[in-house]
């Protein structure tokens, strides 16, 4: 890079960091980017955080391609000079919109314009919007990684801290705005997106609403179910409704007639003077399949820092229990244990039922689980947690025992989007040597683990 491109990049880099680390304008700065901004032929209003980019993308839509893949390296970009300004131009506009710092007070209007840029920020590291929040289930970014060319770091070697750090910053703005006057106002409430922190405080909250900002908080909470319930319906093939049952004799009607069988069992009937093949006996399709349902059990830590993994495994219950032979059962706790399995077919409704907070107490889960066990070796058990608990040791052989039993036990870390979640060490090594380690909590790890186990 020439010496007038490299301080040209610069300058739009040290003029973002001064932006983020201090809301005040430094004239100096601001002008010298201006100069690079207009001269390379981008519209100045890139340098203006009060100005969100689905305005400079609908003013300038030849834009939009651009920022789609952005932070994701690209050998070619990376020796193209003039393409690094460019680049060093739009990356600072998606981050000064999205990481500056916000007001004190946050109207509905605010939240909806940062939840888009936040959502061209996502796009510019190769996911899809609303991923890296914990908003939408879908697999990791991929082409991540490395360095762009000439030194240049890799922008997109930040993914692991942007994601956390974007959920943090969503719920920050959720918490700083006055949700039940919003709520309250229909055309107000209308600018919401729903989103993961929005769906916590709705929960969180529903008990103090009513009215009107009850109906509207129902209404993003159903809202955002249904979108995730439309992304794991495509991760989720229809189980098998499992094996022929050779013990049932088959139906003796003509739709079952297994007519090559017939043929090659009677040639030896076959009448070479008459060319006729005479039949004694008739064979008939197997069709009885076995009907022994398979049992899930689904047992969910609802404490606060499992919030995403309460939203999603509800979703995933009702997917799975809409499968033809499946009998799904859903448990979730805190200090105490709920039976959800009136509702697990709904989970607008399990989730209006939950009681986000508290500890962690799973015994109280476990005595709800126990005696669902019927057929042990037709039995999964599904124990989604941080696994941070009050009476550890005697969890932990309660959860060895279902093992023993022949069931299969399944501990998982969390179920979000991003794979995210912490795990007490205690538990995670002793899992491990049962032979049962705690998978990731990608929610897609999840479904791979329950559709292996309903069909086979």
């Amino acid at each position: 890079m020439t010496e007038s491109e490299d301080n040209r990049r610069q300058v739009l880099y040290w003029r973002l960091l001064a932006r983020l680390f201090d809301g005040e304008e430094q004239a100096a700065l601001e002008s010298a980017s201006v100069a690079v901004v207009e001269d390379i032929g981008l519209p100045s209003a890139l340098l203006d955080p009060n100005v969100a980019v689905d305005s400079v993308v609908q003013r300038h839509p030849e834009l939009a391609a651009e920022f789609d893949g952005l932070m994701v390296p690209d050998a070619e970009d990376s020796r193209d000079k003039a393409a690094e300004v460019r680049r060093a131009a739009l990356v600072s506009k998606v981050l000064l919109n999205v990481f500056a710092q916000a007001p004190h007070t946050v109207t509905a209007g605010q939240l909806s314009c940062w939840q888009a840029d936040a959502g061209w920020l996502e796009r510019a590291l190769g996911c899809r919007p609303g991923e890296l929040r914990g908003g939408r289930p879908g697999g990791a970014p991929t082409g991540l990684g490395g360095t762009g060319g000439g030194g240049t770091p890799d922008l997109s070697t930040l993914l692991p801290a942007i994601g956390p750090d974007l959920a943090g910053i969503e719920a920050d703005l959720v918490k700083r705005m006055h949700l039940r006057e919003v709520l309250a106002d229909p055309a107000l409430a209308a600018k919401l997106s729903p989103s993961m922190s929005l769906i916590e405080q709705l929960l969180r909250d529903k008990d103090n609403l009513s009215g009107v900002a009850l109906a509207n908080a129902k209404s993003l909470i159903r809202r955002y179910v249904d979108e995730i319930a439309e992304v794991l319906r495509t991760q989720v093939e229809k189980a098998s409704t499992g094996k022929v049952d050779r013990s049932v004799p088959p139906k003796r009607v003509f739709r079952n007639l297994d007519l090559d069988r017939t043929i090659w069992k009677n040639l030896t009937n076959w009448s070479p003077e008459e060319e006729r093949l005479y039949v004694d006996r008739l064979y008939y399709k197997q069709t009885a399949k076995k009907t022994t349902p398979q049992r899930l059990i689904a047992v969910v830590d609802q404490s606060g820092s499992m919030v995403d993994s309460m939203v999603n495994c509800a979703v995933l219950a009702s997917i799975f229990a809409g499968l033809p032979k499946v009998d799904v059962h859903l448990i979730a706790y805190d200090t105490q244990a709920l039976d959800l399995t009136p509702w697990v077919h709904d989970p607008f409704e399990t989730l209006l039922r939950t009681n986000l907070g508290g500890g962690n107490d799973g015994m109280v889960a476990m005595g709800l689980t126990q005696p669902k066990i019927a057929e042990p070796a037709n039995t999964v058990v599904v124990w989604i947690s941080d696994f941070y608990e009050t009476r550890v040791e005697q969890l932990f052989e309660s959860m060895a025992a279902i093992h023993r039993s022949g069931a299969k036990f399944i501990p998982v870390g969390s179920v979000t989007s991003a794979g995210r979640g912490s795990v007490n060490p205690w538990f995670r090594e002793r899992f491990k040597d049962l032979g049962t380690p705690v998978i990731s909590g990608h929610i897609t790890k999840l479904v791979h683990e329950l559709k292996t186990f309903l069909t086979s």
